[in-house]
């Protein structure tokens, strides 16, 4: 699958909203998905004109869970400013 594919996988139809940026029935982070799928074709305008998308995630747990993108942590993989 697909994670920019325009048509919604079957699993994302039972997703949850995920009010925490983790799997509402055991906490897993996004890292821990199964499957991805980003909802493109319908952006929410922020206030501060920004685009923001659903993230769809399918957790090992056998939970759907949805996000904003704007809800996502920083990465831990941080970028290293002091490289040439």
């Amino acid at each position: 699958m697909n994670a920019f594919d325009p048509t919604p996988p079957p699993w994302s139809a039972a997703a949850t909203h995920a009010r925490q940026f983790c799997c509402p029935s055991c906490q897993a982070t996004c890292f821990t998905a199964t499957d991805v799928w980003i909802n493109r074709r319908a952006p929410v305008m922020t206030e501060e004109h920004q685009r923001k998308w659903q993230e769809f995630y399918a957790c090992p747990c056998g939970q759907a869970w949805w996000a904003w993108s704007s809800d996502r942590p920083p990465s831990p993989i941080q970028v290293r400013e002091d490289l040439p």
